[in-house]
């Protein structure tokens, strides 16, 4: 590899701002703020949503009723099956 034309790659914390939840991952982003975790100091980048917030993940989805909007579409343009 080339040096000097790669970005720095290194462990980030990263925030839900939702939840408060804060999860370590290596990444490249650039960060200005910086957060003490588990007694290590990492940059810090802040996530509106993510697996401890995010619907699909809590188990708060909800489901559309997709026969329905079948019926009613068939319905609309009267189509026979």
């Amino acid at each position: 590899m080339k040096q000097g034309i790669h970005p720095e790659y290194r462990p980030v914390a990263f925030r839900d701002t939702s939840t408060g939840t804060v999860f370590i991952a290596h990444s490249t982003i650039k960060t200005k703020e910086t957060i003490k975790h588990e007694g290590k100091e990492y940059p810090l980048y802040e996530l509106e949503i993510s697996s401890a917030s995010h619907p699909f993940f809590t188990g708060t989805q909800k489901l559309v009723d997709t026969a329905g909007r079948i019926e009613r579409f068939r319905k609309k343009y009267n189509i026979k099956e």
